[in-house]
């Protein structure tokens, strides 16, 4: 596989008519990346859970934006959807929840459960349901947007990425899960092999409703460019990595 150190800053301009699925697109990172792929040119698809939070979405993106009800842990939902939104060209998996901050003592099944629903498995069933279309296109993408909290490498050692003293063993359900979204981002890459590029990203802490209540994180607009680049990445980009949202390689 192609992969590389950093990303090239340019990025490549969509066809004509290029389509783009976003989950969880109607706040967030999801909703800032809809907004950059819109003023592009590329036509949005809002994947939004509640159906009024979406269509509230795409009335504020304006032209291009349309919404379609989507609930990635629901295998009904998904397969409508499917059928909703027919051609597709980016696929961009956003849709994500943090059940809680508590380590392995004192995290419950349930926490569990409710990360990998969202975050892993609807991840992999939209995904699944969707390749078939995008298997049509001419320049076809997945971004899983992922988290830099799911790095074993940087959590098995200090690094300035984030405050590892003040996180680490901390939110096991929440980045472990995440570190299983680069495992099938990876096996997803070397699966669809050079056509179908398949990355993660690493947005960074941002002013989010996943971190609702903490006083850090930055712009979600300055993570969504990231997946932007991925995106629109070019025929000859790299698959099968986790970035940074600045364009650096993240080490698994």
């Amino acid at each position: 596989m192609n992969v590389v150190d950093s990303l090239p800053a340019e990025i490549r301009s969509p066809a004509p008519n290029s389509v783009a699925l976003v989950t969880g697109g109607n706040s967030g990172i999801g909703l800032e990346t809809a907004r950059q792929l819109l003023a592009l040119g590329v036509n949005v698809w809002i994947g939004a859970r509640d159906l009024d939070k979406g269509q509230r979405a795409a009335a504020e993106l304006g032209s291009g934006a349309r919404v379609v009800q989507l609930d990635v842990t629901d295998p009904s939902s998904v397969a409508a959807a499917v059928q909703q939104v027919g051609e597709l060209d980016i696929l961009v998996n956003n849709a994500g929840v943090n059940p809680g901050n508590d380590d392995v003592v004192g995290t419950t099944l349930e926490q569990l459960r409710t990360a990998y629903e969202t975050n892993v498995f609807g991840l992999i069933s939209v995904t699944q349901g969707f390749l078939p279309a995008l298997h049509r296109s001419a320049h076809p993408r997945i971004v899983n947007v992922s988290s830099g909290t799911g790095s074993l490498t940087w959590n098995s050692s200090p690094n300035p990425q984030f405050d590892w003293e003040r996180v680490k063993g901390g939110g096991v359900a929440y980045r472990s899960s995440k570190t299983a979204v680069n495992a099938v981002t990876l096996l997803t890459a070397q699966t669809l092999g050079e056509k179908v590029k398949v990355n993660a990203l690493a947005p960074g802490l941002r002013h989010t409703n996943l971190v609702a209540g903490m006083s850090a994180g930055g712009d979600p607009a300055e993570a969504a460019t990231g997946v932007v680049r991925l995106a629109l990445l070019a025929d000859d980009g790299p698959t099968g990595a986790l970035w940074s949202w600045d364009g650096t390689r993240v080490p698994w």
